[in-house]
């Protein structure tokens, strides 16, 4: 169950699928802007709502199930985690937004050092926006997108757990999402559709991380 604007390649397919062959390793966490690594190598950043599923997409991606740590408790990313594939590029889980069991200062802490993050990294190739499918782009997301628009940088939309919704269900969120983009100037046109529980449509991220290097 996937739909695209243009089929992906064979060669594109193979380039993503040899980027990711070689184990993906956990580089650091960053909680402050001092620790963000000095580096010439290209990063993609993921970013979505607690719970969206972005750790689960990483480890699907990467095909390491234990790589990034999953958790049921909605907020439990609260630093910027760095992976590297293959000394080649930069995978960059961000925390969780729009709800987390923490202190509102450490919400406003992590909102801040995500900001100046994504405003000041040149090497920042793309950033991929997670959505569930089952409930589409909502008023958080929307901010974030804003944030994203402002501050300049390319980001793609990826909408998770498509598993859980019925084809038809999908078709309209697939509709709604783009009639959403095309009102923001740094949205990429390209939707994805995912499911790591079910290995749907990971090949096709592989191939757009694949082609941004």
């Amino acid at each position: 169950m996937g739909f695209e604007l243009e089929p992906y390649t064979s060669e594109q397919l193979a380039n993503g699928a040899a980027l990711f062959k070689p184990p993906t390793t956990f580089m650091l966490g960053v909680a402050q802007l001092e620790q963000l690594p000095l580096t010439k190598l290209n990063e993609v950043a993921f970013a979505g709502r607690s719970n969206v599923g972005k750790s689960s997409l990483i480890n699907a991606i990467t095909g390491q199930k234990g790589l990034a740590k999953t958790s049921n408790t909605p907020g439990r990313t609260q630093q910027l985690n760095y992976f590297s594939v293959a000394e080649k590029l930069l995978l960059v889980d961000l925390p969780g937004y729009g709800y987390a069991q923490a202190p509102e200062s450490m919400v406003k802490q992590w909102q801040k050092l995500i900001l100046t993050y994504l405003q000041g990294r040149v090497n920042l190739k793309r950033v991929f926006l997670l959505i569930d499918s089952r409930h589409g782009i909502k008023k958080v997301d929307r901010e974030i997108m804003d944030m994203l628009d402002k501050a300049a940088v390319t980001y793609q939309i990826i909408l998770t757990k498509t598993d859980k919704i019925s084809t038809s269900a999908l078709t309209r969120i697939m509709c709604e999402t783009e009639s959403e983009i095309s009102k923001h100037a740094a949205a990429y046109v390209k939707v994805l559709t995912t499911s790591s529980e079910k290995n749907i449509g990971i090949e096709t991220v592989r191939a757009e991380i694949a082609a941004l290097i």
